[in-house]
């Protein structure tokens, strides 16, 4: 008569749980706009998909305060030269 004990089988590895609270990508697609601060902007959006939801009101507060200043940039560049008026010869 054989007293070893038989050993358990191992433990399957388990899954882990879907946590549907858990941060995910939105896989959203960012279509580079070829303006470098619109697209460093947007690619922050891409900061939201490893926080939870409470975390991505403050990417979107960013992500904003860029577009906001990229769009006052333009605002400030300098247009063409505006011509000269016309010389008004007056008697």
């Amino acid at each position: 008569m054989d007293d070893a004990v038989p050993e358990a089988p191992p433990a399957a590895e388990e899954e882990p749980a879907h946590d549907p609270a858990a941060p995910a990508p939105l896989n959203v697609p960012r279509t580079p706009t070829g303006d470098a601060d619109v697209d460093a902007a947007l690619g922050r959006l891409g900061d939201a998909d490893h926080l939870a939801t409470d975390g991505h009101m403050d990417v979107y507060e960013d992500v904003h305060r860029g577009l906001r200043d990229a769009l006052t940039a333009l605002d400030a560049r300098p247009g063409p030269p505006v011509p000269p008026r016309p010389y008004e010869h007056r008697s």
